[in-house]
């Protein structure tokens, strides 16, 4: 039996810790050149969705590992720095380092005749090297491919300034005295805007539709602490949300009397955006919001509602497509767009191809992908059986159902996850 494990960020060394400690034999192939995913890559200064005020949006005693708790010394919301030298020291904690090979890329994960898994690789001197697993884990994330508007405003060929994707955005002091517009209401948007308006001459947040903000606490309890006390977690779902809505009320008032579009949805049908900062930068001045860009012509960006605004960049904080390119087609996206595995982990038409940390939850993803990982590990040790390929379809479908109903058809909506329930589910497994 062996196994391998593509990824050594936050979910693959959950996945090798998970299979280390039952003896599997394994191997982790990570691209870069050491482990820590995207929490290194501002640090390293590698190409990637990191940037150096890149911190967390969870608290660290959810966001750590359970048999390795970050240290005391770290702040409640750590950045970049402690969380990449934290997962080194969990690596190195639990012994998966000499099973990682890193500047390793993988180019191809292809099913054999014989039921192996043949998993093509390419090291940092372009040497390529073919293995044999009985098993794939794919923990290697989903923000790689930039996600740009289909068609970019009018005009954008003749911008005389830059256009790049939030991929590329490394540090706002790269625009000291520039003036920039940002694209985007999501995570890195609003991170984005709130870094460059200490360092741009002007800056200006373009939103075309409206999202819940939340900050990162409410009540004075962290969120992800919050979603998981037993007083909340009796309500049903309805009351919960009538709850944040009421407390979000509260606390910021209405988005509009920030300049910022009303979302169109109640909180929880879509993706929120946790920001402590954001608002208090446009109150201060600091941020300016716009709608969509309509139009470019040379240095003038013109939005939806006529404003005109000078730009020397635009950076568009628009998310990511969810592309395996090393994979089978059709997996583990189908052909409507939506991430289509059974419990969100087994590719039922895949025997022996796993994917941890393919969810997104309001809160920490650190308690799910191990969760993940253990039950992964009692797949490949015979300890826990799945259902027959069928089986497991009609419960991807009729999950999908209701996540459709609740969040729509977007393609990040098909990864959402509640934490407690998911929890149970892995556990029930």
């Amino acid at each position: 039996m062996s196994v391998c494990v593509i990824g050594a960020g936050l979910s693959g060394l959950a996945a090798a810790h998970a299979l280390s400690r039952r003896g599997v034999d394994f191997v982790c192939l990570e691209k870069a050149p050491d482990v820590g995913g995207i929490w290194r890559q501002p640090g390293a200064g590698e190409r990637g969705p990191g940037y150096l005020s890149l911190h967390l949006n969870t608290v660290k005693r959810l966001t750590g590992y359970t048999d390795f708790p970050m240290p005391d010394s770290y702040p409640v919301y750590p950045g970049h720095r402690d969380v990449a030298a934290y997962l080194r020291a969990f690596a190195e904690w639990a012994g998966v380092l000499d099973r990682v090979e890193p500047d390793t890329e993988v180019l191809s994960v292809a099913r054999e005749s014989d039921g192996t898994w043949a998993v093509v690789s390419r090291d940092a001197n372009g040497a390529r090297t073919t293995r044999h697993f009985t098993h794939v884990i794919v923990a290697s994330g989903h923000n790689s491919e930039p996600a740009l508007p289909r068609t970019l405003p009018p005009g954008a060929d003749s911008f005389s300034g830059r256009i790049l994707h939030s991929l590329d955005y490394h540090d706002g002091s790269d625009f000291a005295g520039q003036r920039v517009v940002v694209v985007g209401l999501g995570a890195s948007a609003v991170d984005i805007a709130a870094d460059l308006s200490r360092y741009a001459a002007r800056t200006v947040l373009s939103v075309r539709r409206g999202l819940h903000i939340m900050p990162k606490q409410l009540l004075g309890m962290p969120l992800d602490e919050m979603a998981e006390v037993e007083w909340f977690t009796r309500m049903p779902f309805a009351e919960q949300r009538a709850f944040v809505e009421k407390a979000l009320h509260t606390a910021r008032g209405r988005l509009s009397d920030y300049g910022l579009p009303e979302p169109d949805h109640p909180v929880f049908a879509s993706a929120v955006t946790l920001s402590d900062e954001i608002l208090s930068r446009i109150r201060h001045g600091g941020v300016t919001p716009r709608p969509a860009p309509e139009s470019i012509d040379g240095g003038l960006v013109r939005f939806t509602d006529g404003s005109t605004e000078e730009a020397d960049a635009i950076v568009y904080c628009t998310g990511f497509l969810m592309t395996f390119p090393f994979l089978p087609e059709g997996c583990p996206v189908g052909p409507q767009g939506s991430v289509e595995l059974y419990r969100r982990v087994v590719a039922p038409d895949h025997p022996g191809l796993y994917f941890v940390g393919m969810v997104r939850p309001l809160g920490s993803v650190t308690r799910l992908v191990e969760a993940q990982s253990r039950w992964v590990a009692r797949i490949i040790e015979g300890e826990a059986a799945l259902p027959s390929a069928e089986v497991m379809r009609k419960e991807v479908t009729a999950y999908l159902t209701d996540i459709a109903e609740r969040y729509g058809n977007a393609e990040g909506s098909s990864i959402q996850v509640d934490v407690a329930p998911y929890l149970r589910e892995l556990s029930d497994v």
